[in-house]
């Protein structure tokens, strides 16, 4: 018996080629989804005594401040709250990393891979795009690359992981139940600046 496919939350929505007004526009802007991602949502105890300065998951420190994202070539550790983080990364060991670095003793550990949508935009008007619709202040000394932070857009509730400013670059985590009215959401407010999919 043939075994079905998995298929990506936005397997059915996500289009490929160019759209908008995009015609003799240079710097276009490029939306993808972001696919196969391993995503752990770890959450600290509270009666747990171990010191979060000396943990450490694929050679990366949790971060203690809010909006901070500490990151390798390989994985990213967002803050997403108090003694909350989210550990994504695209290695297929993830889960035996993370056991091997943190007791679940210490730490409530949850494989939430499956139950998001994940877009990256990238492109000079990424920000103006994220602009739209979430009423995050985008100013350079307020939210940088290598910060990340839950918020609403356009009322989905998301999380924006700010990965570069040369162009600006961004993953945008919606629940997959949202996928298709957020990437519809986010390619509207993209149609004046053009865009790719790819």
């Amino acid at each position: 018996m043939e075994q079905a496919q998995n298929l990506s939350p936005l397997h059915f929505d996500h289009k490929l080629g160019l759209f908008g007004d995009h015609e003799n526009k240079e710097n276009l802007l490029k939306i993808s989804e972001i696919k196969d991602l391993s995503i752990f949502q770890i959450t600290k105890f509270k009666k747990s005594s171990i010191e979060i300065e000396k943990v450490t998951i694929n050679q990366l420190n949790l971060p203690t401040e809010s909006l901070k994202v500490s990151h390798n070539q390989e994985t990213r550790v967002l803050w997403t709250g108090p003694d909350t983080w989210l550990i994504i990364s695209k290695k297929i060991d993830l889960k035996d990393e993370i056991y091997k670095s943190i007791r679940d003793q210490d730490f409530a550990i949850t494989d939430i891979s499956q139950s998001r949508a994940v877009l990256q935009i990238s492109g000079v008007n990424a920000k103006n795009v994220l602009k739209k619709g979430s009423p995050i202040n985008f100013n350079e000394n307020m939210f940088k690359p290598n910060n990340c932070v839950n918020t609403t857009y356009n009322g989905i509730n998301i999380l924006i992981d700010y990965l570069d400013d040369q162009p600006f670059c961004f993953n945008l985590y919606a629940l997959r139940s949202f996928g298709g009215s957020f990437y519809h959401s986010i390619t509207d407010s993209s149609l004046e600046y053009g865009y790719e999919g790819i």
